[in-house]
This record gives C-alpha cells, sequence and structure tokens, in this order.
C-alpha cells in the first residue's frame, strides 16, 4: 500500500519524526482526501487513489507535495533523479536545500502566494544546478493550492518540467532569426553605392548596435588610390586609412579607438599596423582574430603581448575583408561592458558581413577603376581648356556625371579651318559607359577629319551618319526608323551632333544639325533666342539628309552650343529647361568665363544626373585694317602686282621680319595659280593670331606636293611652301579652289625662316 499523503499536524513541523495514527476528527487533512481505512473505499475512490499513484510514480515531470509550512511532503522518482538522491529523502525539506538562495526565495515566496491567495502559478522559470548533469538547468515550475474537503488549504502541489533544452533551442532559434535578419538587412542596405567610403558606413549603420557596440573599418590605402595591388605587404604592415567609424556606447565618441584608449585614429588619417598586433595578423592570414580581456596576460610568442582592447570594450573581432581571394582591409567589430561577449556563431556572423561589405567594395574599386578609365579617356578627347580661334573668344566647361553614374558620350570640340574660319561642334553619343566613351572618341575623330577636308557643315553631318551606322555593325546600316523597337537597337550607335562654321572675315555663321538641342544667340540688345535649325535625325540612323542655315552675327553676339545634361533633369521639363537657359543668358552681361559658370550655377547641374557640355563663342569683329583683299587678272603682270600689295600691307602692320618670306610665297602661289588655275586671281591676307595669305582661282583640281630631281628646273614651289610656312593646304570652294598658308607672328623670340638654308635643303 502507498504512503501516506500527509503527516499527522503534530509531526508537520517535525519532518522524519514519528508518524501518530490518523486523527479520527473529519476536517484531517488524511481523511479529506481518502478515507482512513483504504479497504472501506468503495471503487471510483480506489480507482482514483490508483491512477493518482501511476501518474505520480511514471510522470516524465517532476511531481511534489509541499505542506502549509512549505516543506515538502512528497516527490516523485522524475523529481528525486534530478538532484541524485533517493525519495524518500526529500519529505521535509524545504526549496532552500536544493536551490540557491535568491531562486529559493523566489520559489518560497510563489508556494506561499499560492497557498494564500489559491491564485496558480503557471511557467515560472527557475534557475539552478544539479548534480545529475553539468551546467546550469532551467526549470518551469507550475503551483496549485490543495484544499480539504472543508475548503481549508491544507498544500501545495507543484508540476517541475525541465525546461533547459527547450529553452536553449528557443534562444537558438531566436539568435538564429536575429542572424538572418541582420544579413537581410546587410543585403538590402550594403552596396547601394558604388563610393567605397559609403559602402563601408552602410557595413557599419547594419552592424552597430545590432551586432556591436562599436565598430570601425580600415582600408589599404593602395586601394583607395586606385592602385591594382591593394596589398602590396603581405605581412599585413601596409598603409590602411580608417575610412568609417561606429559608436552606440552612451557618451562615447564615434570612433571606437579613442574609447579603447589604444591605437587612436581618427576617420581618414593613414596608419601602420605593428607585424605583430592581432590586426596585422589577421591581414596575414586572412582569418578572424579575437581580441579580449584574457588575451593581456597571454604574450605573443616573441615575448611581446597583443594590443588587447581597454576601457569600456571588453571583446572584439578584427575580421579580414576578403574578396576574390584578396584582403581589401579590416573591419573592427567590439562589444562594451554589459554586453554578451562574443561566441563562436557571433564570428561566423561577423565574417559573413565583412565579406558582405568586401564584394561591394570590391565592386565599387573595379568599377571606380573603370570609370576613371573611361573618364579619362573622355577627357583626353576634349579639347583643351583655353581653346583659341580667330575673330571668336572662346569658353567651355564640361562637367562629368556623379561618381554614381557611368561616364556619358558627350564630347565638344574646336577646330581652327583656314581663312580664320572655325568649327564648333557638340555631340552626345546616347548610352552611358565605356562603351559610349569610346563611340564617342571615334566620332570626334572622325568629325576632325571630314573638318580638314572643309566640307560643308551638312555634308560634315551626312559623313558623320553613315561612320556612325559603320561603327553599329554590318546589319546596323540598313535599319531605319521604322525599326526603333527592334531589340537589336541597343546594338547601334547613335549620337547627335551640332555642326557650325564660323568665318571670321564675314562674320557669317553656317549651322547644320542632326537631332541635337538647337543653339541658343543672344544679340546685343536682344533676348536670347533658339536659332531655328532643322534638326535632322540623329546619327546612325540613315536614310534622311541634313539641311544647313546661314547667319550673320554681329560683333559681340553670343552662341551657346550644349548638351542635354545642361537643360534636361527629372525634376523638371525640357522646356523648362531651355526656358532657364535662354533667362540666364539675358542677364547681365559678363565676361565669357564668368557667363559659362553663371549658367551652370543657374541651372542647378550640380544634381549630376548626366553629363554637361557647354561651348560659348563670343564674336570679336576682325578689324577692317586686319583684312587685304585684291583680285588681280590672269597675267603675268599679276605676280609682282601680288608681291607688292603683300610688301605694303605687311608695312602697314608692322611685319617687317616677315617680308622676304611672304613675298617669296605669294609668288609661288600666285604663279601656280597662273599656270595651272584659270579665271581671274583673289588675294587675300588676314591678320590675327597668326597671319594667313589665300590665293584664290576657279580651277577645281587641287595641288598636290612632288618632290622635283636635281635636273628638273621647277616643281619645287609647294615643296618650298611646306618648309617656310607654319602650316599650308588647299580647299574646294563653290566657285573652285583656295590655296593658302600661314606664318607664325614674330614674337621677339622666334626667328623667321632662314631662306638660303631653306632653298639649299631643296637641292
Amino acid at each position: 500500500m502507498a504512503e501516506p499523503l500527509y503527516p499527522d499536524d503534530a509531526a508537520a513541523g517535525a519532518p522524519g519524526g514519528p508518524r501518530p495514527e490518523p486523527a479520527d476528527r473529519p476536517d484531517h487533512p488524511r481523511r479529506s482526501v481518502m478515507n482512513a481505512d483504504p479497504d472501506r473505499w468503495d471503487a471510483g475512490e480506489q480507482v482514483s487513489l490508483a491512477a493518482f499513484e501511476a501518474l505520480f510514480r511514471h510522470s516524465p515531470m517532476g511531481l511534489f507535495l509541499a505542506g502549509p509550512d512549505l516543506r515538502l511532503l512528497r516527490v516523485n522518482e522524475r523529481f528525486a533523479r534530478v538532484y541524485g538522491r533517493p525519495a524518500e529523502e526529500y519529505p521535509g525539506r524545504a526549496p532552500h536545500d536544493f536551490l540557491a538562495r535568491v531562486e529559493a526565495d523566489r520559489l518560497t515566496a510563489a508556494l506561499r502566494q499560492v497557498l494564500t491567495t489559491g491564485e496558480p502559478v503557471t511557467d515560472m522559470q527557475v534557475v539552478g544546478t544539479s548534480p545529475a548533469v553539468t551546467g546550469r538547468r532551467r526549470w518551469a515550475i507550475s503551483l496549485y493550492r490543495l484544499l480539504a474537503g472543508n475548503g481549508r488549504p491544507i498544500g501545495v502541489a507543484g508540476v517541475a518540467t525541465d525546461v533547459t533544452t527547450r529553452q536553449r533551442a528557443e534562444r537558438e532559434a531566436a539568435h538564429t532569426r536575429r542572424d538572418l535578419d541582420l544579413l537581410n538587412e546587410a543585403g538590402a542596405r550594403i552596396g547601394n553605392s558604388l563610393d567605397l567610403e559609403t559602402t563601408a558606413r552602410q557595413l557599419l549603420d547594419v552592424a552597430v548596435p545590432h551586432f556591436c557596440d562599436l565598430a570601425a573599418v580600415d582600408l589599404y590605402q593602395a586601394l583607395l588610390t586606385g592602385d591594382e595591388d591593394p596589398a602590396a605587404n603581405p605581412d599585413g604592415s601596409a598603409e590602411m586609412r580608417r575610412v568609417a567609424g561606429a559608436s552606440a556606447v552612451s557618451g562615447a565618441p564615434d570612433t571606437p579607438e579613442r574609447v579603447l584608449g589604444e591605437n587612436a585614429v581618427a576617420i581618414g588619417a593613414v596608419h601602420r599596423y605593428p607585424f605583430n598586433s592581432t590586426a596585422a595578423k589577421a591581414l596575414r592570414t586572412a582569418r578572424v582574430q579575437t581580441m579580449g580581456t584574457r588575451e593581456r596576460d597571454q604574450p605573443e610568442p616573441d615575448g611581446e603581448r597583443p594590443a588587447a582592447p581597454t576601457g569600456v570594450v571588453h571583446s572584439t573581432l578584427v575580421v579580414p575583408m576578403v574578396a576574390r581571394d584578396t584582403v581589401l582591409g579590416l573591419v573592427h567589430f567590439s562589444r562594451a561592458k554589459g554586453s554578451e561577449p562574443f561566441g563562436e556563431r557571433d564570428i561566423a556572423l561577423a565574417a559573413e558581413l565583412a565579406a558582405r561589405a568586401a564584394v561591394c567594395i570590391d565592386n565599387a574599386r573595379l568599377y571606380r577603376r573603370e570609370h576613371e578609365r573611361a573618364l579619362l579617356l573622355q577627357r583626353s578627347l576634349l579639347p583643351p581648356g583655353n581653346p583659341e580661334a580667330a575673330g571668336l573668344d572662346i569658353a567651355c566647361r564640361y562637367l562629368p556625371g556623379s561618381t554614381a553614374a557611368e561616364v556619358g558620350g558627350d564630347w565638344f570640340d574646336v577646330i581652327e579651318l583656314p581663312g580664320h574660319r572655325t568649327a564648333l561642334v557638340v555631340g552626345d553619343v546616347m548610352g552611358r559607359g565605356l562603351r559610349a566613351a569610346a563611340a564617342m572618341g571615334e566620332l570626334r575623330t572622325a568629325v576632325r577629319t571630314l573638318a580638314l577636308l572643309d566640307l560643308e557643315p551638312a555634308d560634315v553631318l551626312s559623313q558623320l551618319d553613315e561612320i556612325a551606322r559603320g561603327l553599329s555593325g554590318p546589319t546596323a546600316g540598313s535599319r531605319r526608323v521604322k525599326d526603333r523597337d527592334d531589340p537589336d537597337l541597343a546594338e547601334v550607335y547613335l549620337a547627335t551632333c551640332v555642326y557650325a562654321v564660323y568665318d571670321a572675315v564675314t562674320r557669317r555663321c553656317t549651322i547644320a544639325n542632326a537631332g541635337h538641342l538647337p543653339p541658343v544667340l543672344l544679340q546685343p540688345g536682344d533676348p536670347a533666342l533658339m536659332l531655328d535649325v532643322p534638326p535632322g535625325m540623329p546619327l546612325g540612323v540613315g536614310g534622311e539628309p541634313f539641311e544647313e542655315v546661314e547667319i550673320e552675327l554681329p560683333d559681340g553676339a553670343l552662341l551657346a552650343l550644349y548638351t542635354d545634361g545642361l537643360v534636361e533633369s527629372r525634376h523638371h521639363p525640357l522646356d523648362q529647361g531651355l526656358e532657364a537657359l535662354r533667362d540666364a543668358l539675358d542677364e547681365v552681361p559678363l565676361p565669357l568665363e564668368d557667363t559659362c559658370d553663371h549658367v551652370l550655377a543657374s541651372l542647378h547641374t550640380q544634381h549630376g544626373e548626366d553629363d554637361v557640355a557647354l561651348l560659348m563663342a563670343r564674336v570679336r569683329a576682325l578689324p577692317a585694317d586686319a583684312v587685304g583683299d585684291w583680285t588681280l587678272p590672269p597675267q603675268g603682270q599679276s605676280v609682282a602686282q601680288a608681291r607688292e600689295l603683300a610688301r605694303g600691307r605687311l608695312l602697314a602692320w608692322g611685319l617687317e621680319d616677315l617680308l622676304d618670306t611672304t613675298e617669296l610665297l605669294v609668288s609661288e602661289l600666285v604663279t601656280n595659280a597662273l599656270r595651272h588655275g584659270k579665271g581671274d586671281i583673289r588675294l587675300r591676307l588676314l591678320l590675327d593670331r597668326t597671319l594667313v595669305c589665300e590665293v584664290w582661282d576657279a580651277d577645281l583640281v587641287q595641288p598636290r606636293r612632288r618632290r622635283a630631281r636635281d635636273t628638273d628646273e621647277g616643281g619645287r614651289g609647294l615643296q618650298l611652301v611646306s618648309l617656310l610656312s607654319q602650316s599650308w593646304g588647299s580647299r574646294r570652294t563653290p566657285y573652285g579652289k583656295t590655296v593658302w598658308f600661314e606664318l607664325a607672328l614674330p614674337d621677339g623670340e622666334a626667328k623667321a625662316p632662314d631662306l638660303a638654308e631653306a632653298l639649299l635643303s631643296m637641292f
């Protein structure tokens, strides 16, 4: 028969004492639960007792009964095994006999509360140790009050469940969820920028304070300066730059080094790690290194102690940033006092965070390298900062898009043509990236070549259109505008271009347009206006002719050519940008360079959405006495007359040093015009930055220089022109051809060509 559930009242306070016979009064605790004589119980009572005994003995949970004095009356085997004692030794014991003081006080208070109020306590967490297993255990205890038949409290029943494994699993699941959330956040926030420093700051924004309390990022200085080999020193002693730091420690600086008190490095500072330092070891081995308070007592093999954190930090992870088997830098993750030290799970998470940031930083590095190369290519193809032109003051600006954007295909050019004429070009290859920049370079070279052939602007654009279609491939030339929906259209080179030729002598400008925005003209006393130039189709479309218009520009007129990045933005429509450009030019006249800056500031080009090319030319009319223009009859006396006219004009200009050379070369060109040309001969001298001589005739055959043999009596005229002039050439005109040469003006240092030496060099 099972032992009684309750001791006698007289023995309640004396555990282990003699147990008297059950009392006969009806309200005795034992009688309130079971009859004094179990043999007199009915069948239902006996079944209940048997069920209770079976449950109490075989339950997988720990069961115990406590009396009114809060001492144990009975425990089951499951409860007893936890503490490694037989079940019969537990009656009479209190919570303080098997729990630590704090936990025992909590359990005693809960027992008293349940006994007094009758309100059950469920899933009360109690922590303790057990001799049966190692480590701290956690139990979930539920308490219920026991009542006598008359309703008097007679004890407390408890159910104890070991939840150590469950809570450990829940804690692991919570850590796993936290890690996954952190990695998801890292995937969403890190790498949105192609700037290295920004990517480093994004990493710290994710890590602090969700993963650590302080953090800092060091990158190789060579990486930031564009070196192809960021880890030049494999021993970890290469120069590093602190690019980002963050702190969540209350009242602490943003940089963890100042909190640590060691190796203080400011953001942006360049430094080196000592060879024996933990950071240098991480750089050498490409493995995560840990630093904590215990490391201070562990000297390095050579007797040097590692640089352990001090101050508020108690645990640090030094994590190398590795991408494509290359170490790019380090991340320092630190936790302050009061936070849980880093564990193995944290080390793996830190390595994953650093690896993700390293991939983004490496992509940013590779992109920046390609972007800088494309930008260098693009800028190398642009004219110098202060291009010069006869009869024009030139100012130009080129603003690349933001560093996060790809390089574009915008370009402008100023090409000097014979006869004090200047070609002004602005173009834009559709698309972005290195491909667009390369296409821009090819088209710009083609423009320069075609310009030197002295073709009309419409003819230049027609030839450019053929070239652009040829760049697109053998099948692109057959495409027409109706094929714009063709999925292969992205492979076609398309570009817009405006081409203008200004003649400084006549002040006339001829303009042709291939799908580009129209130039803006500002004449003195008039508001700025968009020139009505037929737009034409973009280069590369083909099949459509180009038209040109000719206008006369008064002295002081301003012509502005630009790309769409100046006036087009996602924040306003194109028409509004064009109106803003006209308004900016209509304001108080300024020097040309200041006008360029004023336009860029007024149109808010700092948005960096697209490249901006701006070319401005202000007409500076040649003085009337800077041009000498004569028509000579096609007869022999015209040679001598041409020499006299040229001599008189040079004397008037004060160019005595160029008299002999000019007379000789004028004589040669006029003689060639008489021998090989037809019709009247026109002689023109132009003085601006150089001296230009032009001889016109009505024959279309272009002269060709050849080397005369020693026995030849002639054939050395053009050879002599080439030797004595700075440059020379010929071009077609609507009514014949023009042969010209150019001489540099004497500046007091350069000497005039030696005629005798030039003549002797021909033989």
